[in-house]
């Protein structure tokens, strides 16, 4: 009788280890693939897209100087193996490279956002190293010294005292086009491919001031608050864990309006018949517009269809930092999603 009791109080306790938050951190992510087909990549992309939008600005690189601050606090709410979301350019790569998700999906309005993450899927994929990425992405050739110990001020420097290559430029232009072309079989248009160039060309022409103010290397050099650099390109380690992540089409990126009607509700179908929970989600200051054109309930909607669980973090900036000589201080803030947006609903 006793040995019956303990049996049936032990299966009892399987099933509520089967739905508590521990045994659910130890499986997050696991039904996702290991690696995306291109097919499959590619049908991601198409599936989820919606037409091309408008914004006012490029915005080939951020400029949320600070943005790097909310990391520790990310950490201690997050876990590991998860799916990020996110918007807008490569302050991506560095949440990326903190939270370590299984797979990440890269919102924005403009297909040129898009077609900005294939360029970088191309660069990652096409670089061994740190050193090899910075001499892709800005054209220049790589200066001698650089090694894996190097530190990303040392990286920085090194390349700021070297010009650009406009033959390096070329040369580096085809590599990515077949990258992604003949590689990875992506049918990218005519329209798509000169996109590319069009992005490629900023990062060649400009060098680190692609946005004058942060510069490029001011977005990479700046650390956490705490004196922790914390960019995607601060140690090797990181960098190799998002060029395989990359390698295994795992970055997805996807054109759409997060007020919109199809590329949220799209990407949470894809991670819901997967198993898998949103770890992250990088806002940006995307919902001061969405307040502006009356869409932040359809969002707030939108994300509510999303697989959530209790440590799913919004990671949101705004301008309240004041302004200094690089112009106004963007400020980030974390927030828990499912608490957010549960009583979505009822708007």
């Amino acid at each position: 009788m006793v040995r019956r009791f303990l049996l049936a109080l032990t299966v009892v306790l399987g099933v509520s280890l089967l739905t508590s938050d521990v045994f659910r951190a130890t499986i997050v992510g696991a039904a996702l693939p290991l690696r995306l087909t291109d097919q499959e990549f590619w049908k991601i992309v198409t599936d989820s897209s919606e037409p091309n939008g408008y914004f006012r600005s490029d915005n080939l690189t951020s400029n949320e100087l600070w943005f790097q601050h909310v990391i520790p606090d990310l950490l201690r709410r997050t876990r590991p193996g998860g799916v990020y979301l996110g918007v807008g350019p490569e302050q991506n790569y560095t949440y990326m490279a903190a939270v370590r998700p299984a797979m990440a999906v890269i919102f924005d309005i403009r297909r040129g956002n898009m077609l900005l993450q294939l360029m970088y899927k191309a660069v990652f994929e096409l670089s061994n190293d740190r050193a090899d990425f910075l001499s892709m992405l800005f054209s220049k050739p790589r200066p001698k010294g650089l090694g894996s110990k190097s530190t990303v001020d040392e990286l920085f420097t090194a390349f700021g005292t070297v010009p650009t290559s406009e033959a390096l430029f070329a040369q580096n232009l085809k590599a990515i086009d077949a990258r992604l072309t003949d590689t990875h079989h992506l049918p990218l248009s005519a329209n798509d491919l000169s996109g590319i160039r069009y992005v490629h060309y900023a990062f060649f022409w400009n060098g680190y001031a692609v946005r004058p103010s942060p510069t490029y290397a001011e977005l990479m050099t700046e650390d956490d608050g705490a004196g922790v650099s914390r960019s995607y390109l601060a140690s090797e380690d990181s960098f190799a864990f998002l060029k395989k992540l990359q390698s295994n089409n795992l970055v997805v990126p996807v054109v759409g309006d997060f007020g919109g009607p199809k590329a949220i509700r799209a990407v949470g179908a894809y991670l819901r018949a997967h198993g898998a929970a949103v770890s992250a989600f990088y806002l940006s200051n995307v919902e001061q517009y969405l307040y502006q054109d009356r869409k932040w309930t359809a969002f707030c909607k939108n994300v509510a269809t999303l697989p959530l669980d209790g440590s799913s973090t919004f990671i949101r900036s705004s301008s309240g930092g004041g302004f200094g000589f690089r112009g106004p201080r963007f400020v980030s803030s974390l927030g828990p999603i499912a608490e957010e947006v549960k009583n979505c609903g009822n708007f």
